[in-house]
């Protein structure tokens, strides 16, 4: 893939495509991680003296305008960070997008609305997808993706502009793409992968995909259950996927899989509920596993004492909630503690890592984007990146 660091940009004017798909509470931004991790080529375009027009999805707006998900916020606390002015255009491709394009000057930054305010971002047909993303290149001579966690998706900004523009990739998405391939090209050993998260179905795939590939596989969070109830354990009233029982006794067969030995079990989805700490193998019938337990946190980290390779995706309990934070933050100490190659694989597991204080800079890198990993060491081809390989 060819670098951003490769153009010639002064004068050109620039289409990005961020991550900048932040969580927020009544409109306040709760974690600005991926701005600030968007910030290193945005600052750099800029400074080079291109005409930066960054494009970006916040949630899930169904393909119109929803204020509830306007980049609004983002733009304010994006131009914070920069410390250079932020335009927000009212739209994407439309009048105020045109001419916010039109005024930018060099060093200038644009941000368009919420690119999913239009529903030909993420439609399946090809033509008008098409159609929309040459709206987009319109405004640009160049286009760099830097959005790791968009680029499993086949929609507009991600795929079809790179077809009409001459194009690179961020470093966000070529420092992904090194990392991912060193986890799949001969791992320095031990290799041990720890997935947490809430269903087995979400994440079946990929550990199907790496079960040969590594010497253990550590499972906490809600997925669990349903591989101790393949066990034959009571899980009492904890989170099930009954139709994932046969396929989790066949991975269980592996011998690699490694379960919670004891659970902080609840009476209720919540911080204020009468808790305690139980075996995993006999959840009481009344009570739901909410995090794993302090004899599992231990158990986990002599697992991965002395690895050279881990890979971390998923919270191994509710850590947003106090009560059901300590598996969670246990683990990533453990991770954090190592010398190895560590990877945290984006999504709550990036986000539980800076809501519990723990210092980024101890490990070796934290995605961006938790799907588009998972994908990526399924074997899956990733079309954002499939268009960027020239």
């Amino acid at each position: 893939m060819r670098l951003a660091d490769d153009l010639q940009v002064k004068g050109k004017r620039v289409l990005v495509r961020s991550d900048l798909n932040v969580p927020l509470d009544d409109g306040t931004i709760t974690d600005d991680g991926r701005i600030r991790a968007s910030l290193p080529l945005i600052r750099s375009l800029a400074e080079q003296g291109g005409k930066v027009i960054v494009t970006a999805h916040l949630g899930r707006p169904q393909g119109a305008p929803d204020p509830r998900y306007s980049l609004a916020p983002v733009a304010k606390r994006l131009q914070e960070l920069l410390g250079r002015p932020v335009r927000l255009a009212r739209d994407v491709v439309g009048p105020d997008a045109q001419s916010s394009v039109e005024e930018l000057r060099e060093g200038g930054v644009v941000l368009l609305e919420n690119v999913r305010f239009e529903a030909a971002e993420t439609s399946k047909d090809d033509a008008e997808r098409g159609a929309f993303a040459d709206q987009l290149a319109a405004f640009a001579d160049l286009y760099v993706d830097d959005a790791f966690g968009a680029v499993h998706r086949k929609h507009a900004s991600v795929y079809d502009v790179a077809l009409r523009l001459e194009h690179a990739a961020g470093p966000l998405v070529a420092a992904e793409v090194e990392v991912l391939e060193r986890l799949e090209t001969d791992p320095e050993r031990p290799y041990v992968v720890v997935l947490g998260g809430s269903k087995v179905s979400d994440k079946i795939k990929v550990i199907e995909a790496l079960l040969p590939k590594v010497d253990q596989l550590l499972v906490g969070g809600g997925m669990c259950f349903t591989f101790l109830k393949a066990q034959g354990h009571d899980v009492g009233s904890s989170l099930l996927e009954a139709d994932m029982l046969e396929q989790c006794r066949t991975l269980l067969e592996s011998g690699k899989v490694v379960l919670p030995v004891d659970v902080v079990a609840a009476t209720a989805f919540s911080a204020d509920a009468e808790h305690d700490v139980v075996d995993a193998t006999a959840i009481p019938s009344d009570r739901m596993g909410l995090d794993i337990g302090p004899r599992s946190v231990q158990l986990f980290g002599q697992r991965l004492e002395g690895a050279r390779t881990v890979f971390w995706n998923g919270p191994m309990g509710v850590f947003e909630m106090a009560p059901y934070a300590a598996g969670t933050r246990g683990v990533a100490e453990a991770v954090a503690a190592l010398d190895g190659l560590t990877v945290v694989g984006g999504g709550d597991s990036a986000a539980a890592v800076r809501a519990l204080g723990i210092d980024e800079s101890r490990f070796t890198h934290i995605s961006t984007g938790g799907g588009a990993s998972l994908e990526h060491l399924e074997g899956k081809v990733l079309p954002g990146l499939a268009v960027l390989e020239d």
